[in-house]
Protein backbone atom coordinates (compact mmCIF):
# COMPACT_ATOMS: atom_id res chain seq x y z
CA UNK A 1 0.00 0.00 0.00
CA UNK A 2 1.72 3.14 -1.21
CA UNK A 3 0.53 6.47 0.20
CA UNK A 4 1.81 9.66 -1.43
CA UNK A 5 1.81 13.21 -0.05
CA UNK A 6 2.06 15.72 -2.88
CA UNK A 7 3.16 19.34 -2.95
CA UNK A 8 0.30 21.84 -3.29
CA UNK A 9 -0.03 23.55 -6.68
CA UNK A 10 -2.84 26.04 -5.95
CA UNK A 11 -1.72 29.67 -5.77
CA UNK A 12 -1.17 30.81 -2.19
CA UNK A 13 -1.69 27.35 -0.68
CA UNK A 14 0.93 26.89 2.05
CA UNK A 15 -0.49 23.82 3.81
CA UNK A 16 0.57 20.20 3.32
CA UNK A 17 -1.54 17.04 3.69
CA UNK A 18 0.97 15.02 5.69
CA UNK A 19 3.45 15.65 8.50
CA UNK A 20 6.31 13.56 9.91
CA UNK A 21 3.89 12.60 12.71
CA UNK A 22 1.33 11.11 10.31
CA UNK A 23 4.04 9.59 8.09
CA UNK A 24 5.25 7.55 11.07
CA UNK A 25 1.69 6.48 11.86
CA UNK A 26 0.99 5.35 8.28
CA UNK A 27 4.22 3.35 8.23
CA UNK A 28 3.22 1.75 11.55
CA UNK A 29 -0.02 0.62 9.87
CA UNK A 30 2.06 -1.17 7.23
CA UNK A 31 2.04 1.38 4.41
CA UNK A 32 4.91 2.70 2.32
CA UNK A 33 4.95 6.52 2.24
CA UNK A 34 6.42 8.80 -0.43
CA UNK A 35 6.55 12.59 -0.17
CA UNK A 36 7.07 15.00 -3.05
CA UNK A 37 10.22 17.06 -2.49
CA UNK A 38 9.45 20.47 -1.02
CA UNK A 39 5.88 19.54 -0.07
CA UNK A 40 6.16 20.79 3.49
CA UNK A 41 8.51 23.76 3.13
CA UNK A 42 5.79 26.45 3.32
CA UNK A 43 4.38 24.72 6.43
CA UNK A 44 7.80 24.79 8.12
CA UNK A 45 8.57 21.10 7.45
CA UNK A 46 11.78 20.26 5.59
CA UNK A 47 12.35 17.21 3.39
CA UNK A 48 14.84 15.83 5.91
CA UNK A 49 12.09 15.64 8.57
CA UNK A 50 10.00 13.43 6.30
CA UNK A 51 13.01 11.26 5.48
CA UNK A 52 13.79 10.88 9.19
CA UNK A 53 10.20 9.76 9.75
CA UNK A 54 10.71 6.95 7.20
CA UNK A 55 9.27 8.45 4.00
CA UNK A 56 10.86 8.35 0.58
CA UNK A 57 11.34 11.92 -0.70
CA UNK A 58 11.35 12.29 -4.50
CA UNK A 59 10.16 14.42 -7.41
CA UNK A 60 6.45 14.31 -8.20
CA UNK A 61 6.57 11.74 -11.02
CA UNK A 62 8.70 9.33 -8.96
CA UNK A 63 6.64 9.81 -5.81
CA UNK A 64 3.28 9.32 -7.54
CA UNK A 65 4.38 6.28 -9.58
CA UNK A 66 2.43 3.24 -8.36
CA UNK A 67 0.47 5.22 -5.76
CA UNK A 68 -2.55 3.55 -4.18
CA UNK A 69 -3.59 6.67 -2.25
CA UNK A 70 -2.66 10.30 -2.87
CA UNK A 71 -3.15 12.86 -0.10
CA UNK A 72 -3.50 16.59 -0.82
CA UNK A 73 -5.02 19.68 0.77
CA UNK A 74 -6.53 20.98 -2.47
CA UNK A 75 -7.07 18.29 -5.10
CA UNK A 76 -4.39 18.66 -7.79
CA UNK A 77 -5.20 18.59 -11.52
CA UNK A 78 -5.77 14.94 -12.45
CA UNK A 79 -3.19 15.11 -15.23
CA UNK A 80 -0.44 15.71 -12.65
CA UNK A 81 -1.13 12.28 -11.13
CA UNK A 82 -0.31 10.12 -14.14
CA UNK A 83 1.56 7.08 -12.90
CA UNK A 84 -0.78 6.43 -9.98
CA UNK A 85 -2.46 3.02 -10.04
CA UNK A 86 -5.80 2.73 -11.89
CA UNK A 87 -8.57 3.49 -9.39
CA UNK A 88 -6.16 5.14 -6.95
CA UNK A 89 -7.79 7.15 -4.19
CA UNK A 90 -7.19 10.88 -3.94
CA UNK A 91 -8.26 12.19 -0.53
CA UNK A 92 -8.36 15.99 -0.49
CA UNK A 93 -10.72 18.96 -0.56
CA UNK A 94 -12.30 19.19 -4.03
CA UNK A 95 -14.76 22.12 -3.92
CA UNK A 96 -17.15 19.83 -5.85
CA UNK A 97 -19.91 22.40 -6.37
CA UNK A 98 -17.57 25.24 -7.33
CA UNK A 99 -15.21 23.21 -9.55
CA UNK A 100 -17.29 20.47 -11.10
CA UNK A 101 -14.98 20.34 -14.14
CA UNK A 102 -12.14 19.06 -11.95
CA UNK A 103 -14.36 16.29 -10.61
CA UNK A 104 -15.16 15.24 -14.19
CA UNK A 105 -11.44 15.04 -15.06
CA UNK A 106 -10.91 12.68 -12.13
CA UNK A 107 -13.69 10.45 -13.43
CA UNK A 108 -12.15 10.47 -16.92
CA UNK A 109 -8.74 9.62 -15.48
CA UNK A 110 -10.18 6.55 -13.70
CA UNK A 111 -9.25 7.91 -10.27
CA UNK A 112 -11.41 7.64 -7.15
CA UNK A 113 -11.91 11.15 -5.77
CA UNK A 114 -12.72 11.35 -2.05
CA UNK A 115 -13.94 14.83 -1.07
CA UNK A 116 -13.02 15.30 2.58
CA UNK A 117 -15.32 18.33 2.88
CA UNK A 118 -18.28 15.98 2.25
CA UNK A 119 -17.45 14.07 5.46
CA UNK A 120 -20.81 13.54 7.23
CA UNK A 121 -21.22 15.37 10.51
CA UNK A 122 -21.71 12.32 12.67
CA UNK A 123 -20.04 11.50 15.97
CA UNK A 124 -17.62 8.87 14.70
CA UNK A 125 -16.42 11.13 11.87
CA UNK A 126 -15.65 14.19 14.00
CA UNK A 127 -11.93 13.45 14.06
CA UNK A 128 -11.95 13.21 10.23
CA UNK A 129 -13.77 16.52 9.62
CA UNK A 130 -11.45 18.93 7.77
CA UNK A 131 -14.06 21.70 7.70
CA UNK A 132 -14.18 21.80 11.49
CA UNK A 133 -10.43 21.58 12.06
CA UNK A 134 -9.64 24.31 9.53
CA UNK A 135 -12.56 26.56 10.49
CA UNK A 136 -11.43 26.48 14.10
CA UNK A 137 -8.16 28.15 13.18
CA UNK A 138 -9.90 30.51 10.73
CA UNK A 139 -12.07 31.86 13.54
CA UNK A 140 -8.98 32.54 15.63
CA UNK A 141 -7.10 34.16 12.77
CA UNK A 142 -10.09 36.34 11.82
CA UNK A 143 -9.94 38.04 15.21
CA UNK A 144 -6.19 38.63 14.88
CA UNK A 145 -6.73 40.06 11.38
CA UNK A 146 -9.39 42.38 12.79
CA UNK A 147 -7.09 43.46 15.60
CA UNK A 148 -4.31 44.17 13.11
CA UNK A 149 -6.56 46.45 11.03
CA UNK A 150 -8.30 48.12 13.98
CA UNK A 151 -6.52 51.28 15.12
CA UNK A 152 -7.55 50.90 18.74
CA UNK A 153 -6.95 48.23 21.40
CA UNK A 154 -9.29 45.35 22.26
CA UNK A 155 -9.27 45.32 26.11
CA UNK A 156 -10.36 48.08 28.45
CA UNK A 157 -7.24 49.79 29.83
CA UNK A 158 -7.08 51.88 32.97
CA UNK A 159 -4.12 54.22 32.60
CA UNK A 160 -2.80 57.34 34.35
CA UNK A 161 -3.84 59.26 31.25
CA UNK A 162 -7.40 57.98 31.42
CA UNK A 163 -9.47 54.93 30.53
CA UNK A 164 -9.56 53.24 27.12
CA UNK A 165 -12.88 51.50 26.40
CA UNK A 166 -13.02 47.85 25.36
CA UNK A 167 -13.72 47.09 21.71
CA UNK A 168 -17.18 45.80 20.84
CA UNK A 169 -17.02 42.66 18.69
CA UNK A 170 -20.05 41.12 16.96
CA UNK A 171 -19.78 37.60 15.49
CA UNK A 172 -22.37 36.62 12.86
CA UNK A 173 -22.64 32.87 12.33
CA UNK A 174 -21.80 30.63 15.26
CA UNK A 175 -20.42 27.47 13.74
CA UNK A 176 -16.94 26.21 14.55
CA UNK A 177 -15.25 29.38 13.23
CA UNK A 178 -17.71 31.67 14.99
CA UNK A 179 -17.32 29.96 18.35
CA UNK A 180 -13.53 30.20 18.12
CA UNK A 181 -13.81 33.87 17.11
CA UNK A 182 -15.96 34.55 20.20
CA UNK A 183 -13.47 32.78 22.47
CA UNK A 184 -10.47 34.57 20.93
CA UNK A 185 -12.07 38.03 21.08
CA UNK A 186 -13.01 37.39 24.71
CA UNK A 187 -9.44 36.36 25.52
CA UNK A 188 -8.24 39.65 24.00
CA UNK A 189 -10.57 41.54 26.32
CA UNK A 190 -13.33 42.66 23.95
CA UNK A 191 -17.04 42.95 24.72
CA UNK A 192 -18.47 40.21 22.51
CA UNK A 193 -21.95 39.55 21.13
CA UNK A 194 -23.03 37.00 18.52
CA UNK A 195 -25.97 35.81 16.46
CA UNK A 196 -26.94 32.80 14.33
CA UNK A 197 -30.03 31.47 12.55
CA UNK A 198 -29.90 28.27 14.61
CA UNK A 199 -31.62 28.74 17.96
CA UNK A 200 -29.55 25.90 19.46
CA UNK A 201 -26.45 28.14 19.36
CA UNK A 202 -27.82 30.63 21.91
CA UNK A 203 -26.64 28.50 24.81
CA UNK A 204 -23.21 28.02 23.20
CA UNK A 205 -22.77 31.78 22.77
CA UNK A 206 -23.67 32.49 26.39
CA UNK A 207 -21.45 29.66 27.67
CA UNK A 208 -18.45 31.52 26.20
CA UNK A 209 -19.39 34.69 28.04
CA UNK A 210 -20.80 36.55 25.04
CA UNK A 211 -24.19 38.20 24.61
CA UNK A 212 -26.63 36.35 22.31
CA UNK A 213 -28.47 38.60 19.84
CA UNK A 214 -31.54 36.75 18.56
CA UNK A 215 -34.86 37.46 16.92
CA UNK A 216 -37.58 36.20 19.23
CA UNK A 217 -41.05 34.89 18.41
CA UNK A 218 -40.65 34.85 14.64
CA UNK A 219 -41.28 31.71 12.63
CA UNK A 220 -38.12 30.38 11.03
CA UNK A 221 -35.58 30.76 13.82
CA UNK A 222 -34.96 27.00 13.91
CA UNK A 223 -32.50 27.37 11.04
CA UNK A 224 -31.07 23.87 11.46
CA UNK A 225 -30.38 22.13 8.16
CA UNK A 226 -29.20 18.57 7.64
CA UNK A 227 -25.92 17.56 9.23
CA UNK A 228 -25.85 20.49 11.65
CA UNK A 229 -25.44 23.11 8.94
CA UNK A 230 -27.49 26.28 8.68
CA UNK A 231 -30.30 26.48 6.15
CA UNK A 232 -32.23 29.23 4.35
CA UNK A 233 -34.62 31.20 6.55
CA UNK A 234 -38.20 32.43 6.04
CA UNK A 235 -38.70 35.93 4.56
CA UNK A 236 -40.43 37.00 7.78
CA UNK A 237 -37.40 35.91 9.79
CA UNK A 238 -34.96 37.61 7.40
CA UNK A 239 -36.81 40.94 7.74
CA UNK A 240 -36.86 40.75 11.55
CA UNK A 241 -33.22 39.67 11.66
CA UNK A 242 -32.14 42.54 9.38
CA UNK A 243 -33.91 45.08 11.60
CA UNK A 244 -32.36 43.71 14.79
CA UNK A 245 -28.88 43.42 13.30
CA UNK A 246 -29.02 46.94 11.83
CA UNK A 247 -29.65 48.52 15.23
CA UNK A 248 -26.94 46.36 16.85
CA UNK A 249 -24.29 46.66 14.16
CA UNK A 250 -24.20 50.46 14.30
CA UNK A 251 -22.77 50.23 17.82
CA UNK A 252 -20.02 47.71 16.99
CA UNK A 253 -16.31 48.29 16.40
CA UNK A 254 -15.54 44.88 14.88
CA UNK A 255 -17.85 42.51 12.99
CA UNK A 256 -16.79 38.99 11.95
CA UNK A 257 -19.03 37.06 9.55
CA UNK A 258 -18.71 33.29 9.08
CA UNK A 259 -22.01 32.16 7.51
CA UNK A 260 -21.86 29.47 4.81
CA UNK A 261 -24.50 27.19 3.27
CA UNK A 262 -23.02 24.08 1.56
CA UNK A 263 -23.43 24.09 -2.22
CA UNK A 264 -24.89 27.61 -2.33
CA UNK A 265 -23.54 31.16 -2.37
CA UNK A 266 -22.83 32.59 1.08
CA UNK A 267 -25.88 34.42 2.49
CA UNK A 268 -25.71 38.22 2.46
CA UNK A 269 -25.66 39.40 6.09
CA UNK A 270 -24.44 42.98 5.92
CA UNK A 271 -25.66 45.59 3.41
CA UNK A 272 -23.95 48.77 2.27
CA UNK A 273 -26.43 50.79 4.36
CA UNK A 274 -25.47 48.83 7.47
CA UNK A 275 -21.78 49.42 6.77
CA UNK A 276 -22.51 53.15 6.48
CA UNK A 277 -24.13 53.10 9.94
CA UNK A 278 -20.88 51.95 11.58
CA UNK A 279 -18.32 54.32 13.07
CA UNK A 280 -15.33 55.30 10.89
CA UNK A 281 -12.37 53.10 11.77
CA UNK A 282 -14.54 50.03 12.39
CA UNK A 283 -13.48 46.72 10.85
CA UNK A 284 -15.47 43.87 9.24
CA UNK A 285 -13.82 40.50 8.54
CA UNK A 286 -15.71 38.39 5.97
CA UNK A 287 -14.64 34.74 6.32
CA UNK A 288 -17.11 33.73 3.58
CA UNK A 289 -15.67 36.08 0.95
CA UNK A 290 -14.53 33.26 -1.34
CA UNK A 291 -18.07 31.83 -1.43
CA UNK A 292 -19.56 35.12 -2.59
CA UNK A 293 -19.28 36.94 0.73
CA UNK A 294 -21.56 37.80 3.63
CA UNK A 295 -20.74 41.50 3.27
CA UNK A 296 -21.79 43.75 0.40
CA UNK A 297 -18.67 45.16 -1.24
CA UNK A 298 -16.21 42.62 0.22
CA UNK A 299 -13.47 41.67 -2.27
CA UNK A 300 -11.63 38.34 -2.10
CA UNK A 301 -7.95 38.87 -1.41
CA UNK A 302 -8.27 42.55 -0.52
CA UNK A 303 -8.90 44.96 2.35
CA UNK A 304 -11.29 47.62 1.02
CA UNK A 305 -12.58 50.76 2.74
CA UNK A 306 -16.25 51.74 2.45
CA UNK A 307 -17.80 54.61 4.41
CA UNK A 308 -14.63 54.69 6.52
CA UNK A 309 -15.01 51.02 7.47
CA UNK A 310 -12.32 48.47 6.59
CA UNK A 311 -13.68 45.25 5.06
CA UNK A 312 -11.15 42.42 5.26
CA UNK A 313 -11.54 39.69 2.63
CA UNK A 314 -8.48 37.48 3.06
CA UNK A 315 -8.39 34.35 0.90
CA UNK A 316 -7.67 30.87 2.27
CA UNK A 317 -7.37 31.92 5.90
CA UNK A 318 -6.30 28.45 7.16
CA UNK A 319 -3.28 28.62 4.84
CA UNK A 320 -2.10 31.71 6.71
CA UNK A 321 -1.52 29.56 9.82
CA UNK A 322 -0.01 26.75 7.75
CA UNK A 323 2.04 24.88 10.36
CA UNK A 324 -0.88 24.20 12.69
CA UNK A 325 -3.59 23.79 10.05
CA UNK A 326 -1.36 21.29 8.22
CA UNK A 327 -0.92 19.28 11.41
CA UNK A 328 -4.69 19.21 11.96
CA UNK A 329 -5.56 18.46 8.31
CA UNK A 330 -2.98 15.64 8.27
CA UNK A 331 -4.46 14.11 11.41
CA UNK A 332 -7.94 14.29 9.86
CA UNK A 333 -6.63 12.26 6.89
CA UNK A 334 -4.84 9.75 9.12
CA UNK A 335 -7.89 9.35 11.39
CA UNK A 336 -10.01 8.74 8.29
CA UNK A 337 -7.80 6.11 6.65
CA UNK A 338 -6.77 4.34 9.85
CA UNK A 339 -10.41 3.98 10.98
CA UNK A 340 -11.06 1.81 7.91
CA UNK A 341 -7.70 -0.01 7.77
CA UNK A 342 -8.06 -3.74 7.13
CA UNK A 343 -4.96 -5.45 8.52
CA UNK A 344 -5.37 -8.56 6.36
CA UNK A 345 -5.65 -6.56 3.13
CA UNK A 346 -3.16 -3.94 4.40
CA UNK A 347 -5.48 -1.32 2.92
CA UNK A 348 -8.45 0.80 4.01
CA UNK A 349 -11.94 -0.49 3.15
CA UNK A 350 -14.67 2.15 3.35
CA UNK A 351 -18.15 1.48 4.69
CA UNK A 352 -21.28 2.73 2.92
CA UNK A 353 -22.21 5.58 5.26
CA UNK A 354 -18.95 7.47 4.98
CA UNK A 355 -17.73 6.01 1.67
CA UNK A 356 -20.88 6.98 -0.24
CA UNK A 357 -20.92 10.42 1.37
CA UNK A 358 -17.41 11.45 0.32
CA UNK A 359 -16.79 9.42 -2.87
CA UNK A 360 -17.19 11.64 -5.93
CA UNK A 361 -15.90 9.39 -8.72
CA UNK A 362 -15.47 5.65 -9.23
CA UNK A 363 -15.09 3.38 -12.26
CA UNK A 364 -14.78 6.30 -14.68
CA UNK A 365 -18.03 7.97 -13.55
CA UNK A 366 -19.24 10.66 -11.18
CA UNK A 367 -21.15 8.69 -8.54
CA UNK A 368 -21.93 11.09 -5.69
CA UNK A 369 -25.67 11.68 -5.29
CA UNK A 370 -25.16 15.35 -4.42
CA UNK A 371 -23.57 15.91 -7.84
CA UNK A 372 -25.96 13.86 -9.99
Amino acid sequence: MKIVIVKELAAGERRVAGTPETVKKFIALGAEVAVEAGAGVTASIGDEAYAAAGATVADRATAVAGADIVLAVQAPPADTLTGAKPGAWIAASFNPFGDRARVNTYASAGLEALAMEFMPRITRAQSMDILSSQSNVSGYKAVLDAAAEYDRVFPMMMTAAGTVSAARVFVMGVGVAGLQAIATARRLGAQVSATDVRSATKEQIESLGAKAVFVENVKGIEGEGSGGYATEMSDEYKAAQAELVSSHIAKQDIVITTALIPGRPAPRLISDAQIASMKPGSVIVDLAVEAGGNVEGAVAGEVVVKHGVKIVGNRNVPSRVAADTSALFSRNLYNFLSAFWDKEKNAPVLDEEIGNAIRLTQGGKVVNERLL
